[in-house]
Order: C-alpha cells, then sequence, then structure tokens
C-alpha cells in the first residue's frame, strides 16, 4: 500500500500501464554549427506539429481555458528569445543542437523556479514540457504514444505533463497515479476535468509499480494497492460498485428543488472560467452561475480583449444559461494573475496590491470597455455584474458610477438593454464584511470570496505550504465575518451568495445554511452532491448549529460539532 494525495476521486481496479520517458544521453560535442541549427529548425518544426496534433486530439475532452496551456506550450516553441539563445550557442560554441537546448532549457526552468510567484513557476513545468520534445525530436526518439493504450489501465508515471494528460482516451485510461504533483497541478485539475480518478505525490511509485501489475487506485483516500489480494479486490469492487451507484443515484436531482426538510430554498450554482463550461453546470443541474471569471478572456490573449469580442462570450454565457442568473465577476487581474502584454508594477506583495478594482479604477476604460460589452449581453438572460476586490464603500460607489454611465450612453445610442441587471460587490477583504450592512445601501447583492477573505483574515498566503494550517473555512472568526455579511445584506432585504472553495464544502454548507447564505456556487461536480446533502437538513435546526458554532472557539470545535449534528 502507498500512500498520496487524492487530486480527482472515485476507485479503479486495473493493470498498471508504467509511462516510462526515454532517457536522454546528452554529452557536449564539437560540431558543424551551419548543420546543428539545421537540425534545430527541423526538430522545432516538428515539436510545433507535435504540440498542434496534441491540441487537436484534447479538443474533443477539455475545455478552452484547459486547451490553453497548448497555447502557452506553442508560444514557447516559437519563442525567438528561446530559440535565438540556443542559436546563438551553437554558432560561439560550435556545438550539438541537443546540448544547447538542454543548456538553454535548464537556465530557463531554473529562472522560472526561483521567480517568488506561483504563476510563473509553474510555467518552469511547461518549458521543460516543450524542451523535452524538442531535444528528442533533434535526437530522432520516439516519445510514448499515450493516444495508443487500447485497454483499460491506470497510468503510472513520475509526472503526466499537460501534453500526456491530454493524450489519455478516458475509455481505456482508468486513473493515473504519479510521483509527483498536488492538488493544484496541472495534471489533477485535467484529471478532475475528464473525470478520471487521480492519486498524486506517491513516493517511490515507480519503483515499486511494474508495467502490467494489478493495481487498485484509491483517490477517494489517497491510496495505492500493487498486486492486490482477492479479498481486498473483492471490497474495492463493492466500493466502486457504491460509488458508481451513488453517482447516478444523484442524477435524480437534476431538477429538484435545493430546499430543506422544512422547505427552506438556497441556490446551487456553478464557477465558470470560459462559456465552454455552462455545459457542465447545466449537466448537473445548477440553478445559474455565481461566478464567471472573465480574466480567462484576457489571460488567453496577445492583446486587451475588445468590445465585440467580450460581447459574444458574455452572450454566449447568458444564452447558454437560458435565464438562470449568471453572475460575472469583472476583471480581476494581478497578484498571481498577469498577462504577457501588460506590465505590473514590482511590488513586495501583489496580493495586496495593484490588482482587480483597483487596476480598473486607475484604468477605467478597461473597465468602461467590459461593462458596455456586458450591458450589451444582458438583453439575452439574467445578468448579474460584481466588482472584485471592493474595500471601501467610495470604490463601489465609483464603479458603480462608471456602470450608470456606461449605461446611460448605450441607451442614447439606441441599443437595447435590459432594465434588470444587478450590480454587486465581492465580499473578500475583512473590512467590507465589517462594513456589510453600509455596502448593503448601495449593492444589489454580495458573493463573498472565501479563498480570499480567509488569507487576508488569517493573514496567511494560501499558497504557502508552511502556514497552509491557517486555511481554516471553518475557524468561528471567518465564520462571524460570514455572519456580518449576511446580516448586513438582509438588514436591507439584499441576496448573499459565496463563490469561494468554502461552498461546495460538505462540513461548511450545514453551517452557511444555518447562517442563511442564499446561493452557493462551486465546481459543477459538486452541486448535485450537495443538493442531497441541503435536502437531507432543517433549516431550523442548522440555524441552532450557525449559532453554536460562531460561539466556539477553534475550529476543530466546530468540525466535531458538525458531525455530531450530522450524525
Amino acid at each position: 500500500m502507498l500512500k498520496g494525495i487524492a487530486a480527482s476521486s472515485g476507485y479503479v481496479i486495473a493493470k498498471v500501464y508504467k509511462l516510462q520517458q526515454p532517457v536522454l544521453n546528452i554529452e557536449r560535442k564539437q560540431a558543424n554549427a551551419e548543420e546543428e541549427i539545421k537540425k534545430l529548425q527541423a526538430a522545432l518544426a516538428k515539436t510545433i506539429k507535435d504540440i498542434e496534433l496534441i491540441k487537436e486530439r484534447a479538443s474533443a475532452n477539455l475545455t478552452a481555458e484547459e486547451l490553453a496551456v497548448f497555447d502557452a506550450h506553442l508560444m514557447m516553441a516559437s519563442d525567438p528569445e528561446l530559440i535565438g539563445q540556443m542559436e546563438e550557442m551553437i554558432k560561439n560554441e560550435s556545438i550539438n543542437a541537443d546540448f544547447a537546448a538542454e543548456t538553454v532549457g535548464n537556465m530557463m526552468v531554473s529562472m522560472f523556479e526561483s521567480m517568488d510567484n506561483d504563476y510563473f513557476k509553474e510555467r518552469a513545468a511547461d518549458v521543460k514540457d516543450v524542451t523535452f520534445r524538442l531535444k528528442c525530436n533533434i535526437l530522432n526518439v520516439e516519445i510514448p504514444d499515450l493516444t495508443s493504450i487500447d485497454t483499460q489501465v491506470v497510468v503510472v508515471a513520475e509526472d503526466l505533463t499537460p501534453s500526456d494528460t491530454a493524450q489519455l482516451n478516458k475509455k481505456f485510461t482508468k486513473g493515473f497515479a504519479t510521483e509527483i504533483g498536488g492538488r493544484t497541478s496541472h495534471s489533477a485539475i485535467m484529471a478532475r476535468s475528464l473525470e478520471i480518478p487521480a492519486v498524486v505525490g506517491i513516493d517511490d511509485v515507480m519503483k515499486m509499480a511494474k508495467h502490467n501489475d494489478e493495481i487498485i487506485l484509491d483517490a477517494v483516500d489517497g491510496l495505492v494497492f500493487l498486486n492486490p489480494t482477492e479479498e481486498l479486490k473483492q471490497e474495492y469492487i463493492a466500493k466502486l460498485e457504491a460509488f458508481i451507484a451513488e453517482k447516478e443515484a444523484l442524477k435524480v436531482l437534476l431538477d429538484a428543488k435545493s430546499e430543506t426538510v422544512d422547505h427552506h430554498e438556497v441556490e446551487l450554482a456553478g464557477n465558470i472560467g470560459t462559456p465552454k463550461d455552462v455545459e457542465g453546470v447545466v449537466n448537473n443541474g445548477g440553478e445559474g452561475v455565481g461566478l464567471y471569471r472573465t480574466e480567462f478572456l484576457y489571460m488567453d490573449t496577445d492583446a486587451f480583449p475588445n468590445e465585440e469580442e467580450q460581447f459574444e462570450a458574455y452572450k454566449k454565457v447568458l444564452e447558454g444559461m437560458n435565464g438562470k442568473k449568471v453572475v460575472v465577476r469583472t476583471l480581476d487581474i494581478g497578484g498571481d494573475k498577469k498577462l504577457n502584454y501588460f506590465e505590473f508594477p514590482e511590488e513586495m506583495n501583489p496580493f495586496l496590491g495593484y490588482r482587480a478594482i483597483r487596476l480598473c479604477l486607475d484604468l477605467p476604460h478597461i473597465l468602461r470597455t467590459q461593462l458596455r460589452a456586458l450591458i450589451r449581453a444582458s438583453i439575452y438572460g439574467k445578468l448579474c455584474i460584481m466588482f472584485p476586490m471592493i474595500a471601501t464603500v467610495d470604490e463601489f460607489k465609483q464603479a458603480k458610477a462608471i456602470f450608470e454611465e456606461e449605461k446611460a450612453k448605450l441607451v442614447k445610442e439606441g441599443v437595447a438593454v435590459s432594465e434588470e441587471i444587478e450590480v454587486g460587490m465581492m465580499v473578500e477583504i475583512p473590512a467590507a464584511a465589517v462594513l456589510a450592512d453600509q455596502f448593503a445601501k448601495y449593492a444589489d447583492f454580495f458573493s463573498i470570496g472565501t479563498n480570499d477573505l480567509i488569507q487576508y483574515s488569517m493573514a496567511a498566503d494560501r499558497m504557502s505550504s508552511k502556514v497552509s494550517y491557517l486555511y481554516q473555512p471553518l475557524n468561528p472568526s471567518i465564520l462571524r465575518l460570514v455572519k456580518m455579511t449576511i446580516d448586513g445584506a438582509h438588514a436591507h432585504g439584499k441576496w448573499v451568495g459565496m463563490c469561494g472553495e468554502m461552498a461546495g464544502d460538505q462540513l461548511a454548507a450545514p453551517v452557511l445554511l444555518g447562517l442563511g447564505l442564499d446561493e452557493f456556487s462551486m465546481s459543477a461536480t459538486s452541486i448535485l452532491p450537495t443538493r442531497k446533502l441541503i435536502r437531507s437538513l432543517s433549516y431550523a435546526e442548522m440555524k441552532e448549529l450557525a449559532l453554536q458554532a460562531v460561539a466556539l472557539d477553534n475550529e476543530e470545535a466546530v468540525i466535531e460539532l458538525v458531525k455530531k449534528t450530522l450524525k
């Protein structure tokens, strides 16, 4: 038995497909510079062709947001600086192309890995992926073709690159187990999107597993069993059948109300990043979109998207939700999310710096373009617009005034607009939660962004493993901020949603229900399990539970209370 991190839940019993990447023995050799540059150019052309082919195959399974990783790979393979450095090294030192590719690639990887920014650190894996393919093509070494798998397997690997994961065919690849990775690594995110069970971060799995070994993958508890006994197999066959049956049983709740046994109704919505994600929300019984992260529109291009491009995206989402509520967050860029065509100022702490609404109020033309596109799209559905990172009442009033100005201009131009647009704000800064009763005089609704609210309240970077113990959604201090927000809104007849990870947490949901949360927005696959839970609870009892929870003094006590109540 080996232990890892459950990255995408499920159970699998299958044979091991051991993914052994070729070992390249690259040494510095003197060579004819002209011939080596030709060799490099030919290998680059093949690398670009390979990536385009992988992207094409992957487009059947992945969303536009997930496919964007291959656009980044294509950009790297065509990057004049990266290629220029390789050619320069070959010319100046008359050396072999594979050694130049290895040296320059390693330099780039080191540079990205040393950056104090998670977004850029993740780019190191992309550079490794692209330069490894390039070196294989220079040396005419074949890379294993995962598309050739034609029998049911669990792929066991040191790590799976985005290129590897995109080639997995769900029909045959029933799961994967890797030595490297965490819940937020590329491979884990893609596994959840493909709904393939995955366990990552397993020490020594490559040493222990052999090709064609029998394997049990327990991606619920993060366990791997190699060559299991018949008894253990029977135990996991039963677990797998129960897991499938439960998933199937949840489908009866697709059109059911999200209401408690004493008929208190809430709304369960989905978080999306691109128009393509709407399908997942609809197929999982989502009652709306509680968070449309529009920054991907900006991150997947090489310039700020124009009004028309944005209008088409927003229109598609509103039409796709067929009259159900869609909450669109205006541009939330900065912190760990950068644009390759916009230079952010150097800051000691970008998470507390020039980002989101702060950037948009400083450069209002960016916000005006986005708001015009949204207002024009409003006639195609039920639109709610929210501003992120609001800290003061004045910031919200400024942003709302820009919205009103752009709406008035469009009406004057004779453009049809909806009169039902709601304008609200994210509550992710403790100052906004404390002053919620005042903000509620001006905002139509609140959406609580718990990921940031928790890290700002606890003064703990959620990307830092050293202080990860402080990421405590059920700490009574966080619950009190949530309560202040809900009470402040309800006092003025306004509704409150939540779009952070906490909204889909099965232990948090009963407390949030009791605190009076109106809308829970989460990843699409969490909607039906949460609906099942809500329908089993009494609102009156959960109100009592919430009152007790906010009076406690630590998270462990709250978790204990919830578990005891749910029993």
